[in-house]
């Protein structure tokens, strides 16, 4: 048997390989996946079937991950939700994330970005900071739902800077961002997606992003850190993994493609476009990197006592 898995592991992958993505198509994880399957099928000619699997914050598709044979043929795009973020914040999971996966590897990170409308009496973070210890409670901020990333980013900053604001959760990044440019809420923490067009046309203002480097897409916006509080870094973060199990060979030999895709220049920059970086790494890098993150997100849940049904 030692003998017949080695040469399955050596002729890997003599067959489609299926990535679960856990979202609707069009979207940011959506896209994300596609274009690394884009990448990896150029430079090996292997054939890759992209699965959509959405619904209940990801928990779906990452289930039929997790109940797949694990032999490299079916892979699943994991992000900050549904493996670090979801296993606290649903009282119930279908599956143990810090159990039922292997990471493959780190793919991309993309920050949230704090933003007001252009009219706004706030043009920096402190200046918003100021508004908000001065009347506890009274600044909204807008959020795509409760214990998205961007929600839960907006909560550790509150704890960071000392704040008390009201969170005003919406079904969805759109909404959010009609109702702050119609004036309803005082902030948002959106992806970039969701904001640079309005950024561009000059209908919203960026005070600060929430990664430990700037953005390239938006090179002029301080992030939170440079603007008074040190380490603070947080990402919608991107990561394949397998269903446990999956040999190490296969692992380690998705993981060399998946980091030289990541690699290209022309890869790079679709990611940067989109306000996205690269991440790559090593699976043992992914596996420490997935850890801290669930330590992490599971602590700010508890402390900002978010719950979802």
């Amino acid at each position: 048997m030692p003998a017949v898995a080695l040469a399955a592991e050596a002729a890997y992958p003599a067959q489609p390989i299926k990535l679960i993505v856990p979202f609707p198509p069009g979207g940011g994880t959506d896209i994300v996946s596609r274009l690394i399957l884009d990448k990896v099928r150029e430079d090996t000619g292997w054939t890759f079937v992209a699965d959509n699997k959405a619904g209940a914050g990801g928990n779906i598709g990452l289930d039929a991950v997790a109940k797949s044979k694990a032999d490299g043929y079916t892979l699943g795009m994991g992000q900050t939700a549904n493996l670090a973020i979801n296993p606290t914040l649903y009282p119930r999971m279908p599956y143990d994330a810090a159990k039922a996966f292997t990471p493959v590897a780190l793919v991309a990170g993309q920050p949230v970005v704090l933003v007001v409308t252009a009219a706004s009496p706030y043009k920096t973070l402190s200046e918003l900071v100021a508004a908000a210890r001065a009347k506890p409670g009274t600044l909204t901020m807008a959020s795509a739902g409760n214990g998205t990333v961007g929600h839960l980013t907006g909560e550790l900053f509150s704890r960071q800077a000392g704040i008390r604001v009201t969170h005003i959760p919406y079904k969805g990044a759109g909404p959010a961002a009609t109702d702050l440019l119609g004036g309803q809420v005082d902030y948002y923490f959106a992806t970039p997606q969701t904001v640079v067009s309005f950024l561009k046309a000059g209908r919203l203002r960026a005070l600060a992003v929430s990664s430990a480097t700037r953005l390239p897409v938006l090179p002029d916006v301080p992030t939170v850190a440079e603007s008074g509080y040190k380490g603070f870094d947080t990402s919608d973060w991107k990561m394949i993994v397998a269903p446990a199990g999956t040999p190490a060979a296969v692992i380690n030999r998705m993981n060399a493609q998946v980091q030289k895709a990541l690699s290209k220049a022309a890869m790079i920059g679709q990611l940067q476009s989109e306000g996205s970086v690269p991440m790559a790494g090593t699976p043992q890098q992914a596996a420490q990197f997935l850890a801290r993150e669930q330590q992490r997100w599971g602590e700010v849940v508890r402390a900002a006592n978010v719950k979802v049904d």
